[in-house]
Protein backbone atom coordinates (compact mmCIF):
# COMPACT_ATOMS: atom_id res chain seq x y z
CA UNK A 1 0.00 0.00 0.00
CA UNK A 2 0.75 3.32 -0.37
CA UNK A 3 1.24 5.31 2.35
CA UNK A 4 0.06 8.92 3.16
CA UNK A 5 3.78 10.16 3.33
CA UNK A 6 4.56 8.61 -0.35
CA UNK A 7 1.35 10.42 -1.46
CA UNK A 8 1.78 13.82 0.41
CA UNK A 9 5.89 13.86 -1.27
CA UNK A 10 4.15 12.98 -4.80
CA UNK A 11 1.32 15.61 -4.54
CA UNK A 12 4.02 18.16 -2.84
CA UNK A 13 6.25 17.51 -6.10
CA UNK A 14 3.55 18.20 -8.50
CA UNK A 15 2.91 21.34 -6.84
CA UNK A 16 6.38 22.50 -7.34
CA UNK A 17 6.49 20.83 -10.98
CA UNK A 18 3.35 23.48 -11.42
CA UNK A 19 4.30 27.23 -12.28
CA UNK A 20 2.81 29.34 -9.19
CA UNK A 21 -0.74 31.04 -10.72
CA UNK A 22 -2.85 33.57 -9.61
CA UNK A 23 -6.36 32.62 -8.70
CA UNK A 24 -8.88 33.76 -11.38
CA UNK A 25 -10.98 35.97 -9.00
CA UNK A 26 -7.63 37.65 -8.38
CA UNK A 27 -6.23 38.16 -11.67
CA UNK A 28 -7.10 41.94 -12.43
CA UNK A 29 -6.18 42.83 -9.36
CA UNK A 30 -2.96 41.17 -8.28
CA UNK A 31 -0.26 43.27 -10.49
CA UNK A 32 -1.55 46.12 -8.07
CA UNK A 33 -2.09 44.58 -4.86
CA UNK A 34 1.46 43.49 -5.30
CA UNK A 35 4.07 45.83 -6.36
CA UNK A 36 6.88 44.58 -4.48
CA UNK A 37 6.83 41.62 -7.58
CA UNK A 38 7.08 44.27 -10.58
CA UNK A 39 4.82 42.85 -12.29
CA UNK A 40 3.71 45.60 -14.76
CA UNK A 41 0.18 46.00 -15.91
CA UNK A 42 0.90 45.43 -19.33
CA UNK A 43 -1.19 46.55 -21.80
CA UNK A 44 -3.79 43.96 -22.80
CA UNK A 45 -6.85 44.36 -25.72
CA UNK A 46 -9.90 43.52 -24.28
CA UNK A 47 -11.60 40.42 -25.46
CA UNK A 48 -13.58 40.90 -28.94
CA UNK A 49 -11.46 43.84 -29.62
CA UNK A 50 -10.79 44.02 -33.07
CA UNK A 51 -7.13 43.64 -33.80
CA UNK A 52 -4.95 44.24 -36.94
CA UNK A 53 -5.05 41.44 -39.12
CA UNK A 54 -7.37 39.47 -37.03
CA UNK A 55 -9.25 36.89 -39.29
CA UNK A 56 -12.90 37.14 -37.47
CA UNK A 57 -14.41 34.15 -38.97
CA UNK A 58 -12.07 31.86 -36.81
CA UNK A 59 -11.70 34.21 -33.33
CA UNK A 60 -15.13 33.39 -32.33
CA UNK A 61 -16.40 33.56 -28.39
CA UNK A 62 -19.91 32.30 -29.66
CA UNK A 63 -20.00 29.55 -31.63
CA UNK A 64 -19.21 26.84 -29.37
CA UNK A 65 -22.52 25.13 -28.51
CA UNK A 66 -22.69 25.12 -24.61
CA UNK A 67 -24.26 22.89 -22.24
CA UNK A 68 -26.54 24.97 -19.13
CA UNK A 69 -23.76 23.49 -17.06
CA UNK A 70 -20.79 25.47 -18.71
CA UNK A 71 -19.29 28.81 -17.22
CA UNK A 72 -19.61 31.75 -19.62
CA UNK A 73 -16.34 32.37 -21.91
CA UNK A 74 -14.91 35.66 -21.41
CA UNK A 75 -11.96 35.11 -23.54
CA UNK A 76 -10.71 35.18 -26.95
CA UNK A 77 -10.68 32.54 -28.29
CA UNK A 78 -10.09 30.76 -31.92
CA UNK A 79 -11.63 27.32 -33.38
CA UNK A 80 -8.69 25.04 -34.68
CA UNK A 81 -8.82 22.93 -37.66
CA UNK A 82 -10.04 20.08 -35.93
CA UNK A 83 -12.82 21.69 -34.18
CA UNK A 84 -11.32 22.37 -30.61
CA UNK A 85 -11.22 26.39 -29.63
CA UNK A 86 -8.12 27.53 -28.10
CA UNK A 87 -7.83 30.37 -24.84
CA UNK A 88 -5.41 32.99 -25.49
CA UNK A 89 -4.70 36.50 -24.44
CA UNK A 90 -2.22 39.04 -25.90
CA UNK A 91 -0.27 41.46 -24.24
CA UNK A 92 2.43 43.93 -24.83
CA UNK A 93 2.43 46.17 -27.65
CA UNK A 94 -0.21 46.25 -30.35
CA UNK A 95 1.21 43.39 -33.04
CA UNK A 96 1.07 45.57 -35.78
CA UNK A 97 3.62 47.53 -34.23
CA UNK A 98 5.39 45.22 -32.64
CA UNK A 99 9.56 44.59 -33.13
CA UNK A 100 9.67 41.37 -31.44
CA UNK A 101 6.23 38.71 -31.02
CA UNK A 102 6.30 36.27 -28.04
CA UNK A 103 4.65 33.28 -27.16
CA UNK A 104 4.66 32.56 -23.58
CA UNK A 105 3.95 28.33 -23.01
CA UNK A 106 2.43 27.86 -19.48
CA UNK A 107 3.26 25.12 -16.96
CA UNK A 108 1.26 22.42 -14.91
CA UNK A 109 -1.97 24.07 -13.61
CA UNK A 110 -0.65 27.34 -14.65
CA UNK A 111 -2.85 29.20 -17.20
CA UNK A 112 -2.71 32.06 -20.16
CA UNK A 113 -2.99 34.57 -16.78
CA UNK A 114 0.69 33.51 -15.38
CA UNK A 115 2.86 36.28 -14.46
CA UNK A 116 5.50 37.10 -16.14
CA UNK A 117 7.33 39.86 -14.96
CA UNK A 118 8.84 42.26 -17.30
CA UNK A 119 8.59 45.76 -16.48
CA UNK A 120 6.47 47.84 -18.82
CA UNK A 121 9.48 50.16 -20.10
CA UNK A 122 11.50 47.62 -21.12
CA UNK A 123 8.20 45.88 -23.60
CA UNK A 124 8.12 49.45 -25.13
CA UNK A 125 11.98 50.00 -25.36
CA UNK A 126 11.79 46.69 -27.10
CA UNK A 127 8.42 46.69 -28.88
CA UNK A 128 7.14 43.44 -27.23
CA UNK A 129 4.45 41.46 -28.57
CA UNK A 130 3.46 38.30 -25.74
CA UNK A 131 0.73 35.51 -26.46
CA UNK A 132 -0.32 33.78 -23.87
CA UNK A 133 -2.76 30.88 -23.99
CA UNK A 134 -4.51 27.99 -22.73
CA UNK A 135 -3.44 24.71 -23.42
CA UNK A 136 -5.60 22.26 -24.47
CA UNK A 137 -7.90 21.75 -21.05
CA UNK A 138 -6.88 24.28 -19.28
CA UNK A 139 -8.99 27.48 -18.88
CA UNK A 140 -11.07 27.80 -21.20
CA UNK A 141 -9.67 25.90 -23.86
CA UNK A 142 -11.39 22.68 -24.95
CA UNK A 143 -8.95 19.29 -24.46
CA UNK A 144 -7.80 17.31 -26.92
CA UNK A 145 -8.28 13.70 -26.13
CA UNK A 146 -5.48 13.08 -28.56
CA UNK A 147 -3.10 14.76 -26.77
CA UNK A 148 0.85 15.01 -27.83
CA UNK A 149 3.92 16.50 -27.95
CA UNK A 150 3.33 16.75 -31.78
CA UNK A 151 -0.30 17.93 -30.91
CA UNK A 152 0.54 20.33 -28.94
CA UNK A 153 3.36 21.91 -31.46
CA UNK A 154 0.93 22.26 -33.88
CA UNK A 155 -1.62 24.12 -31.45
CA UNK A 156 0.78 27.03 -30.98
CA UNK A 157 1.36 27.17 -34.95
CA UNK A 158 -1.82 27.42 -35.72
CA UNK A 159 -2.76 30.12 -32.83
CA UNK A 160 0.09 31.74 -34.34
CA UNK A 161 -1.16 31.55 -38.15
CA UNK A 162 -4.90 32.38 -36.84
CA UNK A 163 -3.65 35.88 -35.33
CA UNK A 164 -1.36 36.46 -37.96
CA UNK A 165 1.66 37.03 -36.13
CA UNK A 166 3.68 35.84 -38.75
CA UNK A 167 6.11 33.12 -40.73
CA UNK A 168 9.01 33.74 -37.45
CA UNK A 169 7.90 33.88 -33.42
CA UNK A 170 10.17 33.01 -30.25
CA UNK A 171 9.35 30.97 -27.52
CA UNK A 172 9.04 30.97 -23.85
CA UNK A 173 8.40 27.61 -22.26
CA UNK A 174 8.31 28.00 -18.31
CA UNK A 175 8.54 24.44 -16.42
CA UNK A 176 6.10 21.58 -17.87
CA UNK A 177 5.49 24.38 -20.33
CA UNK A 178 9.08 23.12 -21.79
CA UNK A 179 7.38 20.44 -23.14
CA UNK A 180 5.38 21.16 -25.64
CA UNK A 181 8.02 23.83 -26.39
CA UNK A 182 10.60 20.73 -26.79
CA UNK A 183 7.87 19.37 -29.49
CA UNK A 184 8.09 23.06 -31.54
CA UNK A 185 11.54 22.41 -31.58
CA UNK A 186 11.01 18.99 -32.96
CA UNK A 187 8.08 19.45 -35.40
CA UNK A 188 8.03 23.20 -36.21
CA UNK A 189 11.70 24.35 -36.00
CA UNK A 190 11.08 26.69 -39.31
CA UNK A 191 8.65 28.68 -37.72
CA UNK A 192 10.87 29.61 -34.60
CA UNK A 193 13.01 33.08 -34.00
CA UNK A 194 14.45 31.85 -31.19
CA UNK A 195 13.51 29.53 -27.82
CA UNK A 196 13.99 30.18 -24.23
CA UNK A 197 12.86 26.94 -21.77
CA UNK A 198 12.88 28.12 -18.04
CA UNK A 199 13.17 25.64 -15.25
CA UNK A 200 12.27 22.83 -17.89
CA UNK A 201 11.44 19.41 -16.50
CA UNK A 202 13.23 16.17 -16.82
CA UNK A 203 11.37 13.13 -18.30
CA UNK A 204 13.37 10.31 -16.38
CA UNK A 205 12.23 8.05 -19.36
CA UNK A 206 14.56 9.49 -21.86
CA UNK A 207 17.05 7.26 -22.78
CA UNK A 208 19.82 9.79 -22.56
CA UNK A 209 19.71 10.49 -18.74
CA UNK A 210 22.71 8.19 -17.35
CA UNK A 211 21.63 5.85 -14.80
CA UNK A 212 24.43 7.30 -12.31
CA UNK A 213 22.52 10.42 -12.21
CA UNK A 214 19.22 9.30 -11.73
CA UNK A 215 20.03 6.37 -9.59
CA UNK A 216 18.15 7.31 -6.13
CA UNK A 217 17.03 10.34 -7.18
CA UNK A 218 13.56 10.60 -4.95
CA UNK A 219 11.55 12.63 -7.73
CA UNK A 220 12.32 10.01 -10.07
CA UNK A 221 9.88 7.35 -7.57
CA UNK A 222 7.34 9.80 -6.78
CA UNK A 223 6.99 11.15 -10.76
CA UNK A 224 6.64 7.07 -11.05
CA UNK A 225 4.11 6.16 -8.30
CA UNK A 226 2.07 9.51 -9.63
CA UNK A 227 2.26 8.26 -13.40
CA UNK A 228 0.98 4.94 -12.53
CA UNK A 229 -2.14 5.54 -9.93
CA UNK A 230 -3.02 8.68 -12.98
CA UNK A 231 -2.59 6.07 -15.42
CA UNK A 232 -4.51 2.96 -14.29
CA UNK A 233 -6.42 4.18 -11.26
CA UNK A 234 -7.55 7.84 -11.77
CA UNK A 235 -10.63 8.22 -9.94
CA UNK A 236 -8.90 6.74 -6.65
CA UNK A 237 -6.01 9.46 -6.85
CA UNK A 238 -8.92 12.01 -7.15
CA UNK A 239 -10.75 10.78 -4.55
CA UNK A 240 -7.67 10.70 -2.00
CA UNK A 241 -5.99 14.35 -2.61
CA UNK A 242 -9.44 16.06 -2.29
CA UNK A 243 -10.64 14.28 0.71
CA UNK A 244 -10.54 16.57 4.12
CA UNK A 245 -8.71 14.50 6.43
CA UNK A 246 -5.48 14.27 3.73
CA UNK A 247 -3.07 17.31 3.79
CA UNK A 248 -0.92 16.33 1.48
CA UNK A 249 -2.46 19.40 -1.04
CA UNK A 250 -0.99 22.00 1.77
CA UNK A 251 2.48 20.20 1.64
CA UNK A 252 3.79 22.68 -1.04
CA UNK A 253 3.44 25.37 0.92
CA UNK A 254 4.63 23.91 4.26
CA UNK A 255 7.42 22.13 3.23
CA UNK A 256 10.38 24.32 2.91
CA UNK A 257 12.40 20.95 1.34
CA UNK A 258 9.96 21.72 -1.77
CA UNK A 259 12.17 25.38 -2.26
CA UNK A 260 14.69 27.47 -1.99
CA UNK A 261 15.22 30.08 -0.15
CA UNK A 262 14.49 32.52 -3.29
CA UNK A 263 11.03 30.27 -3.86
CA UNK A 264 10.24 30.60 -0.38
CA UNK A 265 10.14 34.51 -0.13
CA UNK A 266 8.24 34.62 -3.81
CA UNK A 267 5.46 32.44 -2.14
CA UNK A 268 5.23 35.04 0.17
CA UNK A 269 4.14 37.50 -2.44
CA UNK A 270 2.07 35.42 -4.76
CA UNK A 271 -1.71 33.32 -4.25
CA UNK A 272 0.33 30.37 -4.10
CA UNK A 273 -1.44 27.12 -6.11
CA UNK A 274 -4.76 27.90 -6.42
CA UNK A 275 -5.40 25.17 -9.14
CA UNK A 276 -4.66 22.52 -6.84
CA UNK A 277 -7.03 23.03 -4.31
CA UNK A 278 -9.14 20.71 -3.34
CA UNK A 279 -12.06 22.15 -4.07
CA UNK A 280 -10.72 22.74 -7.84
CA UNK A 281 -8.88 18.87 -7.77
CA UNK A 282 -13.03 17.84 -6.90
CA UNK A 283 -14.14 19.38 -10.48
CA UNK A 284 -13.62 16.46 -12.74
CA UNK A 285 -12.47 18.68 -15.84
CA UNK A 286 -10.00 20.29 -13.68
CA UNK A 287 -8.53 17.19 -12.46
CA UNK A 288 -8.35 15.77 -15.64
CA UNK A 289 -6.78 18.58 -16.98
CA UNK A 290 -3.84 18.12 -14.95
CA UNK A 291 -3.67 14.50 -15.14
CA UNK A 292 -3.93 14.27 -19.51
CA UNK A 293 -1.14 17.21 -19.24
CA UNK A 294 0.98 15.05 -16.73
CA UNK A 295 0.76 11.53 -18.61
CA UNK A 296 1.91 13.20 -21.84
CA UNK A 297 5.03 14.80 -20.24
CA UNK A 298 6.35 12.00 -18.23
CA UNK A 299 4.95 9.40 -20.92
CA UNK A 300 6.45 7.80 -23.72
CA UNK A 301 7.79 10.41 -26.10
CA UNK A 302 8.14 10.28 -29.61
CA UNK A 303 11.83 11.29 -29.13
CA UNK A 304 14.48 12.38 -26.83
CA UNK A 305 15.72 16.01 -26.74
CA UNK A 306 19.37 15.10 -27.00
CA UNK A 307 18.53 13.48 -30.04
CA UNK A 308 17.57 16.95 -32.11
CA UNK A 309 19.19 18.81 -34.55
CA UNK A 310 19.91 22.69 -34.29
CA UNK A 311 17.34 24.85 -35.04
CA UNK A 312 19.14 27.80 -36.01
CA UNK A 313 22.28 25.78 -38.65
CA UNK A 314 23.57 29.50 -38.99
CA UNK A 315 23.54 30.46 -35.60
CA UNK A 316 20.84 33.18 -36.66
CA UNK A 317 19.35 32.53 -32.87
CA UNK A 318 19.56 29.98 -30.18
CA UNK A 319 18.06 27.85 -27.90
CA UNK A 320 18.49 28.52 -24.49
CA UNK A 321 18.02 27.03 -21.01
CA UNK A 322 17.45 28.87 -17.73
CA UNK A 323 18.10 26.82 -14.48
CA UNK A 324 18.41 27.55 -10.75
CA UNK A 325 20.79 26.08 -9.05
CA UNK A 326 18.97 25.23 -5.87
CA UNK A 327 15.92 24.05 -7.94
CA UNK A 328 14.34 20.78 -6.27
CA UNK A 329 12.54 19.95 -8.45
CA UNK A 330 14.91 19.60 -11.70
CA UNK A 331 18.59 18.91 -10.13
CA UNK A 332 21.17 21.21 -12.21
CA UNK A 333 23.10 18.15 -12.61
CA UNK A 334 20.30 16.74 -15.39
CA UNK A 335 19.84 20.48 -16.80
CA UNK A 336 24.14 20.64 -17.27
CA UNK A 337 23.81 17.05 -18.90
CA UNK A 338 21.29 17.46 -21.53
CA UNK A 339 22.65 21.16 -22.07
CA UNK A 340 25.79 19.71 -22.19
CA UNK A 341 24.84 17.20 -25.17
CA UNK A 342 23.53 20.22 -27.57
CA UNK A 343 26.15 22.40 -28.06
CA UNK A 344 24.17 24.49 -29.34
CA UNK A 345 22.40 25.27 -26.31
CA UNK A 346 22.82 27.90 -24.63
CA UNK A 347 23.15 27.46 -20.63
CA UNK A 348 22.48 29.79 -18.16
CA UNK A 349 22.07 29.08 -14.53
CA UNK A 350 21.04 31.30 -11.53
CA UNK A 351 23.30 30.95 -8.53
CA UNK A 352 20.59 30.84 -5.74
CA UNK A 353 18.02 30.22 -7.84
CA UNK A 354 15.21 27.51 -7.64
CA UNK A 355 11.87 26.60 -9.48
CA UNK A 356 9.86 30.07 -9.36
CA UNK A 357 12.58 31.67 -11.48
CA UNK A 358 9.97 33.96 -13.60
CA UNK A 359 8.67 35.19 -9.96
CA UNK A 360 12.22 36.79 -9.57
CA UNK A 361 12.82 40.79 -9.66
CA UNK A 362 14.72 41.03 -12.68
CA UNK A 363 15.18 37.69 -14.16
CA UNK A 364 12.69 37.88 -16.69
CA UNK A 365 14.08 40.83 -18.00
CA UNK A 366 17.66 38.84 -17.85
CA UNK A 367 15.81 35.89 -19.89
CA UNK A 368 14.36 38.59 -22.38
CA UNK A 369 17.14 40.21 -23.18
CA UNK A 370 19.28 37.18 -23.92
CA UNK A 371 16.43 35.77 -25.81
CA UNK A 372 15.97 38.96 -28.57
CA UNK A 373 19.50 40.46 -28.12
CA UNK A 374 21.89 38.04 -27.47
CA UNK A 375 23.00 40.22 -24.28
CA UNK A 376 24.61 38.08 -21.18
CA UNK A 377 24.42 38.61 -17.84
CA UNK A 378 27.52 37.43 -16.72
CA UNK A 379 26.15 36.26 -13.01
CA UNK A 380 24.45 33.52 -14.73
CA UNK A 381 27.00 32.14 -16.96
CA UNK A 382 28.25 28.76 -14.78
CA UNK A 383 31.83 29.51 -13.26
CA UNK A 384 32.22 25.53 -13.86
CA UNK A 385 31.63 23.40 -17.37
CA UNK A 386 27.97 22.49 -18.14
CA UNK A 387 28.83 19.37 -18.85
CA UNK A 388 28.56 16.80 -16.20
CA UNK A 389 31.24 13.97 -15.81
Amino acid sequence: MVSKRSAGLCIGLLGMVCQTTQNPAQQNTLQHDTPQLNTPRLNTPQPNTTQPNTPQQNTDQQNKIASPEDPPVSSSRVRLSDGRYLAYTEKGVPRNKANHKIIVVHGFGSSKEMSFQLPQEVIEELGIYFLLFDRAGYGESDPNPKRSLKSEAFDIQELADQLCIGPKFYLIGVSMGSCPTWGCIKYIPERLAGVSLVVPVVNYRWRSLPEKLIKGDYRRTLVQLFFWFAKHIPRLLQWWVTQDWNSSMNVVERKPVFFSNRDTEALKKSTGFPMLTKDKLRERVVFDALRDDFLVCFGNWEFDPTELSNPFPQNENSVQIWQGYEDKVVPFQLQRHISGKLPWIKYYEVPDGGHLLVHYSGLCEAITRALLLGEENPLYIPSTSKTVP
